[in-house]
């Protein structure tokens, strides 16, 4: 089915989670994972942007810190939402955790989500701004000149996002997880054709798209490269504690800037937006991997229920969660078979069973939690 010109007018961006993708559109998340069983369930959450409830927050600059934030936010909350839905979470909870739970007054997922934003923050604050302002105060006490080591501290960031990406790349989980988000990619692309979304046609799509947070950060690294060179000279610190300070005081800036950038590239096909973004999509090489069919079908699923809502044919999960089978399902106007060949014959649909009569058996994985 072709893409309506309606849903083409914005951007559909997304993120690739354990087994299963997540797209975003302006009003809603659907995220779609593959259970061991095969079939694949879908979780579609309404939201509210911020920019509507409070339109300064969709100004130009202020707009990227924003994002930068909820970025987060919601990534953990996909994730959280993804080991659900996978039944991950299912295990008896310890003693302790239970304690812990008890004390915080609430749930040990909300607890381990928490726990691991807060480690997540500090790693990257340690390995990208700490350790960095470190370098670059060593060699400023060494004597060497402003350019010199602004430029070697921007070198250090670069190199420890490329190193901490392809470590990443040799872990199993995160392995299948770059082919989702591999997968996330060509079916936005395919959306983005206007051709029908099938795996066949995503297939034949790049698996690097200019909207993809990896060329953003990259993109970060490059403008504080160039807002330190500035900054540096204007303002010469040498003290590592105040030097550390002052590029996170600088980060809210720096992302501000690096979101008006990344959308300017991704918009434009001019010869210069184009080598100004190659380096950006050449990082997501060490970020994506090329999906099986399999994979395609979750992003495809993701993109027709976030765009269409979820088809009222279908299975639901007693939590509420869609259950597809088949990623045709999703699509708008599908017709279930049964339905179908009931309207070719000029007959309708069987009503319910009574309770006197014996209902066909429901496969139990239909309907697992």
């Amino acid at each position: 089915m072709n893409r309506t010109e309606d849903t083409k007018k914005f951007d559909v961006g997304g993120q690739a989670v354990m087994e299963g993708v997540m797209m975003r559109s302006p009003t809603a998340t659907a995220v779609t994972v593959r259970r061991p069983d095969g079939t694949m369930v879908t979780k579609l959450k309404p939201f509210v942007p911020l920019k509507q409830k409070h339109p300064w927050m969709g100004k130009p600059f202020i707009r990227g810190v924003i994002n930068m934030g909820t970025m987060l936010y919601y990534g953990m909350n996909t994730l959280e939402d993804s080991t659900k839905m996978l039944g991950i979470m299912d295990e008896e909870p310890t003693k302790f955790e239970k304690w812990l739970s008890r004390k915080l007054g609430k749930g040990i997922d909300k607890i381990v989500m928490g726990v691991a934003i807060i480690l997540a923050v500090i790693l990257s604050v340690a390995l990208f701004i700490a350790l960095p302002a470190g370098v670059e105060s060593l060699l400023r006490s060494a004597g060497m000149p402003t350019i010199g080591y602004t430029l070697i501290g921007g070198l250090v960031k670069i190199l420890l996002l490329v190193g901490y990406m392809i470590f990443c790349g040799f872990v199993p989980d995160v392995r299948r997880t770059f082919q989702y988000h591999g997968a996330e990619h060509k079916s936005v692309h395919c959306h983005e054709s206007g051709l029908s979304l099938t795996p066949e046609n995503a297939q034949t799509f790049s698996r690097l798209h200019p909207r993809c947070g990896t060329a953003f950060l990259l993109i970060v690294f490059g403008i504080s490269i160039l807002l330190f060179l500035v900054l540096n000279v204007l303002v010469p610190i040498s003290n590592f504690f105040l030097r550390f300070l002052f590029h996170l005081a600088m980060l809210p800036i720096v992302a501000g800037v690096s979101y008006e950038v990344l959308m300017g590239l991704a918009h434009s096909n001019s010869k210069a937006a184009c080598i100004l973004r190659w380096p950006g999509m050449q990082m997501q090489r060490l970020t994506t991997r090329e999906p099986d069919a399999s994979m395609l079908e979750c992003a495809i699923v993701s993109i027709n229920v976030v765009l269409n809502g979820i088809p009222d044919h279908c299975k639901k999960t007693p939590e509420g969660w869609a259950v597809f089978t088949d990623y045709r399902q999703s699509e708008p106007g599908y017709v279930p078979p049964a339905e179908e060949a009931a309207s070719e014959s000029g007959c309708e649909t069987p009503a319910e069973p009574g309770p006197d009569s014996n209902p066909a058996p429901v496969d139990p994985a239909d309907l697992q939690a």
